[in-house]
């Protein structure tokens, strides 16, 4: 939230439109820093397969590589089944299940967090269960900056998922979706991943593109800030005035702590 009001804040320049100019500068910057800190947790597939001692990733089934960029087969059974697509009942309680069991801490709220593509969201929601947290969320949330009283009423309130809305015209952080004990967050961020599997529909080993769903705990990921936090700039070459040129500035480190706090996992279409 402090770099965000950095961001903000252009000083004395009163011509600058905010509603067009530093909400754009500000959308960029999130963008970016989602994107770096997303890539940094996707370190985590270095480990191997995840499991009771260490971090990783993990796919639908508990599939394993069979090289880095092959993935061991699913049967006929399986693909009838839908078995490589990201299950609620059983992927989404072992990857919880395989974070507790290493420590992993959860954050203040008492939940892990799980920043997620959207393919990889759909799945989920393709489960009854998920999407009864969603119909029945209970007393309702009275400020939407505080969602830990009902995280889930924010799906009634614009954003799907509880993702950033907008009160009296300004940006306010998402509240997330609760879920089994993790926060379930939406990004459109995510490079493109895929990997050489037969899913057992006939049609052999191809590439198959598999969105990730990144699940971690606090410190996963540092931060080491130099100088003043991100900060809007003026370029001053603007032609005696006629336009203004703004960007925003940021001297950082990024660094992934601990990559057993981190499950890396993915669905395959």
């Amino acid at each position: 939230m402090t770099a965000q009001r950095l961001l903000l804040d252009t000083g004395n320049l009163n011509m600058f439109h905010q509603s067009i100019g530093s909400l754009t500068l500000l959308d960029d910057y999130r963008r970016w820093r989602d994107r770096v800190f997303l890539d940094e947790m996707a370190k985590s597939e270095s480990r191997g397969a995840s499991g009771d001692t260490q971090g990783g990733y993990y796919y639908p089934n508990g599939k394993t590589k069979s090289a880095s960029t092959t993935l061991n087969s699913y049967s006929a059974t399986e693909y009838a089944s839908e078995r490589y697509k990201f299950n609620v009942k059983t992927d989404l309680l072992e990857v919880v299940r395989q974070l507790r069991k290493r420590n992993v801490p959860v954050f203040q709220d008492g939940y892990y967090r799980c920043v997620a593509d959207p393919s990889f969201m759909k799945d989920l929601r393709a489960d009854q269960g998920f999407r009864e947290v969603a119909r029945y969320p209970g007393m309702g949330q009275g400020n939407p900056l505080m969602g830990a009283g009902a995280p889930n009423q924010a799906i009634y309130g614009g954003g799907q998922y509880g993702q950033a809305m907008f009160v009296a015209g300004e940006p306010v952080m998402p509240t997330g979706f609760v879920f089994e004990g993790v926060r379930f967050f939406e990004s459109t961020n995510f490079a493109d991943k895929s990997i050489t599997v037969d899913i057992g529909d006939g049609a052999g080993a191809i590439t198959h593109t598999t969105p990730p769903g990144l699940f971690f705990g606090p410190q996963a990921v540092g931060v080491g800030i130099g100088g003043p936090n991100a900060q809007v700039l003026i370029n001053n070459n603007d032609d005696f005035s006629r336009f203004i040129i703004l960007i925003w500035q940021l001297y950082a480190g990024f660094a992934n702590l601990n990559k057993d706090f981190i499950t890396s996992a993915f669905t395959v279409i």
